[in-house]
């Protein structure tokens, strides 16, 4: 997780969403992603850190053969990146903060098709939590950033401990 964080903040440096995410496999990272696409305009809604990820994961030859992966991100993957994290061969996923707002991976998947609902990908969340929740806070105490500015997850972040 903290390399993620350490993507997270380069996210951040760079006027972007804190979002980092890494996939590990074999006890070393193969794939890495970073929010982009927010620092300017009304926020690209595609290019996710963990979207960013899985599409090196993917060009880097997906899931090494008979390994478990786990997928380490900074905040909470929201429903877009759980469905293709669900696809994408990854065994676990583990997040830092909660996406108060919207949030995926805490979905009830009985209620799905079987394609996702047996994916079988375990989640578990707030990992280094106050570390990641600290970017969020910057993010959301900079004027200059406009991104989800007013929104439930601005004022829930600011005013979470």
């Amino acid at each position: 997780m903290r390399v993620a964080l350490q993507e997270a903040k380069g996210a951040l440096e760079g006027g972007d969403f804190p979002v980092g995410c890494i996939v590990v496999a074999q006890g070393r990272v193969v794939a890495s992603g970073r929010r982009s696409g927010t620092a300017e305009g009304p926020g690209n809604e595609l290019d996710h850190a963990e979207v960013t990820a899985l599409r090196r994961l993917l060009e880097a030859g997906g899931v090494p053969d008979g390994s478990d992966a786990t997928l380490y991100c900074t905040m909470e993957p929201c429903l877009m990146c759980f469905g293709a994290i669900l696809l994408s061969g990854v065994s676990r996923v583990v997040w830092a903060y909660e996406d108060a707002m919207g949030g995926g991976a805490s979905c009830d998947l009985s209620s799905v098709g079987p394609l996702y609902r047996e994916a079988g990908v375990a989640v578990q969340g707030r990992v280094l939590r106050g570390e990641s929740l600290a970017l969020f806070k910057t993010f959301f105490s900079n004027p200059d950033n406009g991104y989800w500015k007013d929104s439930f997850l601005e004022r829930y972040t600011l005013t979470t401990v």
